[in-house]
């Protein structure tokens, strides 16, 4: 990082000498730069008279949030998202929720190119970290949304579009600091548009915090730079940024039984017996990620109303999950040769190296009534995961200290083509189909971590030997209907499917493997937009087969497990309102009510070995009810606004089951209701050779609830007596539920300077 920032500052000071002497200077390819800018995402973006639920997200609602916390929690107080944080003040390992849908299942792209993991998923926010302050905007859609690239949306889509190139010059610097040593250090440079044609932009930032759990410490370093040519009606840009993180383990999370005796902020992970005997806890229990993003774009306008956009993009990826395992069997590790060569402390190494590329392109049409686009992209994924076993504590030989115990492959080709068409039928009344289709070849191969029983009485390395493809066919038709300037009505439906991710194979090798999902989605909504008033009302109704839900249970690295339920379904309705009676004060509020269940979920008793039907129970991780409201001042550059969000009690299984017994003491399963209000105060002015200088604090959690946002916990069954299943524990066997308690108050003050 020095030496990126001393070549960052080199090229600044180069090129900011020739840029400042054009500030007074008309600029005329200022309109049409901005333009070209905008033709990236509107293909995969939601428009005005689409007919379904979305939320966008200026830059500027995005830099009053943003002094640490990740991208998750600056979306917290849109409808029916709720967030999580490992590390309890939402620094590190986070991740996001939409309509009880988990992060696996909500497709994320960045000027239209893919960010979900093609192996795993999900999108890890802690790889990018500040990319917040590279964004210009962001959408938020909800439900199946309108077709893009990349993983199916099961849930949500998030859509970003990074800063566009600024056509005058600036320099500005953002800090914070504030609870448990957290901080954030931002510099952001632009050179302005050189000779017409030429323009360069890029970002420094550096995060860090001790983290509110014990131990669950982060230190987050990236970048991001672009530049770009411009010509008439022709941009060409190019986009890079790196992130590389390191944060201690937190997800093993805490039981209510260690949290009164250890304190709210009791960490498990890394934990170990010394060999005096007291307990110890190692200090390298980390996890570590380099991740480098390039993205190509050129953007044409066609013609007036025709543009194209093509982008090429690589994501280089490594790291690994360093951990201390205490008692481990030595023959799990290939350390041995058969079962009886006993047990011993060690430190594995879980590794991975991913290469994503691929490219995404559209055609994009707009004419008085007609508004319509031909997209898609073809994307390949290369992932490699391995593990060493690096120090053993008691071991009878020589030992390589980089011996490995098994090592897999992915391979992952997608490739997807859409067209949208969107089209004024009638004076006011807007028809909208968008139908995509998506093929992908998925291949897993070679030994993993898992050892199963054998008819010698010994045991066998599991192997990967998955060769699979898809073939998917996503409809999508609504009306959208304006029936005055202030009032309209739409209504949609749309198909969705998506594939099983690699950890999904993992977890079920050696029984059923996994199938892929499908989702109906129902979608009707009203909406008022007064200049005083507005609100709107948006129904769904989301029916899937063969749904992946998370079961409550963790892997060995915390990852969630998911396991098929037959069919299941997710309703409810959204409610959104804002008021602004006079010029300075704003209030905005949001409230979703869902009834998410799984209408046969199984499970077995362990007494006799039999599947039992719980019928329609609970989804995971799915409130029923969840509310924010903001409160909004700003009066002459001072800006003042508190935010609570509420959010319903949550099952952390499928099975509807609140609670088990364990010595005759009620354990719960259950995430209890919550509701946690931040205050935002900022005060804006002006300096001598300063554009403006922002100075403020925010207090979180400002009336200290004492709440967890997430956990994990698994129920055991006997029979009942009767004909169904009873939970329990027996003292030795697999019940358990643990959770990630969150900070109480506390702040983090801020301040930005603009040049």
């Amino acid at each position: 990082m020095k030496r990126e920032a001393l070549l960052l500052a080199t090229f600044v000071c180069s090129t900011m000498t020739y840029a400042q002497h054009r500030t007074a200077e008309a600029i005329p390819d200022s309109t049409q730069m901005v333009h070209l800018q905008e033709v990236q995402v509107v293909s995969t973006r939601a428009g005005k008279k689409t007919p379904m639920a979305y939320e966008n997200i200026s830059k500027d609602q995005l830099k009053k949030q943003n002094f640490g916390q990740d991208i998750p929690f600056l979306l917290s107080l849109t409808p029916s998202v709720i967030t999580t944080s490992d590390a309890g003040n939402g620094i590190g390992y986070t991740s996001i929720h939409i309509r009880g849908t988990d992060p696996g299942r909500i497709n994320v792209t960045t000027n239209g190119i893919p960010i979900n993991d093609a192996d795993e998923g999900s999108v890890y926010w802690v790889n990018m970290p500040d990319l917040a302050s590279s964004v210009d905007n962001m959408q938020v859609q909800r439900g199946v949304g309108t077709s893009t690239n990349g993983a199916a949306a099961f849930g949500a889509t998030v859509n970003m579009q990074t800063e566009e190139l600024s056509y005058k010059p600036f320099t500005s610097l953002d800090g914070s600091y504030g609870s448990y040593n957290s901080h954030k250090e931002t510099f952001k440079f632009g050179t302005g548009l050189l000779k017409d044609h030429w323009a360069f932009q890029g970002r420094l930032s550096n995060i860090g915090s001790d983290g509110y759990i014990d131990r669950a410490s982060t230190k987050l370093n990236s970048y991001f730079l672009q530049g770009g040519y411009f010509n008439n009606n022709t941009e060409i840009k190019f986009i890079t940024f790196n992130g590389q993180e390191r944060t201690y383990h937190a997800w093993d999370y805490a039981s209510k039984a260690q949290m009164e005796e250890y304190g709210r902020r009791y960490n498990p992970c890394g934990e170990y017996t010394a060999a005096d005997g007291t307990t110890a806890y190692y200090k390298n229990q980390i996890d570590f990620y380099h991740q480098q993003h390039y993205q190509m774009l050129w953007n044409q306008i066609l013609t007036n109303h025709l543009n194209l956009n093509v982008a090429l993009h690589y994501t280089r990826g490594f790291g690994y999950y360093e951990e201390y395992k205490p008692g481990e069997n030595l023959y799990e590790y290939l350390l041995t040769s058969s079962i009886g060569d006993g047990t011993s402390d060690l430190v594995r190494r879980k590794e991975m190296e991913n290469n994503f590329y691929g490219t995404v392109f559209s055609l994009n049409y707009n004419y008085k009534k007609l508004n319509a686009s031909f997209g898609g992209g073809w994307n390949e994924y290369d992932g490699k995961h391995y593990g060493d076993v690096i120090w053993v504590k008691n071991f009878n030989g020589a030992l390589d200290p980089d011996h490995q115990y098994y090592h897999n492959n992915v391979t992952k080709k997608d490739g997807n083509i859409y067209a949208k068409v969107n089209y004024e039928f009638i004076k006011g009344l807007n028809g909208y189909v968008d139908l995509q289709y998506r093929r992908l070849d998925y291949k897993i191969t070679g030994p993993t971590d898992s050892f199963t029983s054998n008819s010698k009485g010994g045991y066998d390395q599991v192997s990967f030997d998955i060769h699979t493809h898809f073939n998917f066919f996503n409809p999508k038709a609504g009306l959208y209907w304006t029936i005055s300037p202030n009032n309209t009505i739409y209504g949609s439906f749309a198909v969705a499917h998506k594939e099983p991710t690699r950890d999904d194979y993992q977890n079920s090798l050696g029984t059923l493997l996994p199938k892929a999902e499908s989702l109906n989605d129902w979608e009707a909504g009203y909406k008022y937009n007064g200049t005083i008033f507005s609100a709107g009302a948006n129904f769904y109704y989301m029916h899937y087969n063969n749904q992946l839900v998370l079961t409550g249970q963790q892997d060995a690295i915390g990852s969630p497990i998911s396991k098929n339920v037959g069919k299941s379904y997710r309703e409810g309705i959204e409610l959104t309102a804002a008021l602004k009676p006079c010029k300075d004060f704003r209030w905005d509020a949001n409230a979703t009510f869902s009834r998410n269940r799984a209408k046969d979920w199984h499970v077995i008793l362990d007494d006799t070995q039999e599947s039992i039907n719980l019928g329609n129970t609970h989804l995971s991780y799915s409130p029923d009810l969840i509310f924010n409201n903001i409160f909004s001042y700003n009066h002459k550059g001072f800006e003042a606004s508190l935010q609570t969000q509420y959010v319903g009690k949550q099952y952390m299984t499928n099975t509807s089951i609140k609670s088990y017994t364990d010595n005759g003491k009620e354990v719960s399963l259950m995430l209890d209701a919550y509701s946690v209000s931040n205050l935002n105060l900022a005060y804006t002015f002006k300096l001598p050779n300063v554009k403006s200088v922002t100075l403020g604090v925010t207090i979180y959690n400002l009336f200290s609830e004492k709440y967890e946002s997430n956990g994990s916990a698994n129920v055991q069954f006997k029979s009942d007596g009767k004909s169904g299943a009873a939970a329990y524990q027996d003292g030795d066997g697999d019940s358990y539920s643990a959770y990630s308690a969150q900070a109480p108050i506390n702040f983090m003050a801020h301040a930005s300077f603009n040049f």
